[in-house]
């Protein structure tokens, strides 16, 4: 049993959005972080692991220094990473990225009782695509915003957490699962996985290891197979400091009505 966990490197968007005159964002001058969401997969991953003795590889597609992301990973425990890394790759939207990543997924090989996770989102895109994407592409079941996850042999159960409530859905592997937030704190790199992370198997998948799958395809991968692209990005305009009234339930009444009264509101 593997399980196959994909994570993205991504913009930290805590700061200062960096654009470009055109509109788009200006990665090469943002710092960047590993994905929130996906580390919640790589923690489930990791605790599956440690339940069950399985191995975890960490998938990711983007340009060479992404491996600074991938040893990160196997800092905190993962065995295994792939970087998925080519020219061809570059300006992929999520149709595009689902086509390459199922690929590499495939061609890496997934088995009978092989678990594909994903964080439910990227912060900077904000789709929650791709997951379900790599799955349909793979042909395989799924199940989304997951809040907890038991593993029977073959049989996952998982919890999937609605607005209202949740769902318990039952499903055979492989599959694809994709993790929210409230599924687990995520551990840190540990003093010797740090020491040892660049010493750990990194396997890159270029554009002439993956050309053969019958998912690559110059018109499906990259900018040029790319049904959507961004527009324009920019950061939002501040809002104004907030006003807080102290007092009693009638005095912070009375001194919001004058308030309102004072700027015409009321």
């Amino acid at each position: 049993m593997k399980i196959l966990v994909t994570v993205k490197q991504v913009p930290d968007t805590s700061g200062k959005v960096a654009v470009n005159e055109d509109g788009t964002l200006n990665r090469a001058s943002m710092q960047t972080i590993i994905n929130p969401d996906d580390l919640n997969a790589v923690e489930a991953a990791l605790e599956l692991r440690d339940k069950l003795g399985c191995k975890v590889v960490a998938f990711t597609m983007g340009p060479g220094p992404a491996e600074s992301m991938l040893r990160e990973i196997e800092a905190m425990g993962v065995d295994e990473a792939v970087l998925v890394s080519a020219r061809e790759f570059g300006g992929s939207d999520t149709y595009a990225t689902s086509q390459i990543i199922a690929a590499a997924l495939d061609t890496y090989g997934i088995e009978d009782d092989d678990i594909i996770m994903a964080g439910r989102q990227a912060i900077d895109g904000d789709t929650a695509q791709v997951g379900p994407q790599i799955a349909e592409k793979l042909n395989l079941p799924q199940v989304t915003y997951a809040g907890d996850i038991e593993v029977n042999g073959k049989e996952i159960t998982v919890k999937r957490m609605l607005e209202d409530g949740y769902m318990t859905i039952k499903l055979k592997t492989p599959c694809m699962i994709t993790c929210i937030k409230e599924l687990n704190e995520p551990r840190y790199m540990t003093v010797v996985g740090t020491e040892e992370c660049f010493d750990m198997p990194l396997t890159v998948m270029d554009y002439p290891a993956l050309k053969d799958h019958e998912l690559i395809d110059a018109s499906t991968i990259g900018l040029k197979g790319s049904p959507t692209n961004i527009y324009k990005s920019f950061t939002p305009p501040q809002k104004g400091a907030g006003m807080i009234l102290d007092g009693s339930g009638k005095e912070t009444t009375d001194k919001l009505i004058g308030i309102l009264n004072e700027k015409h509101i009321i």
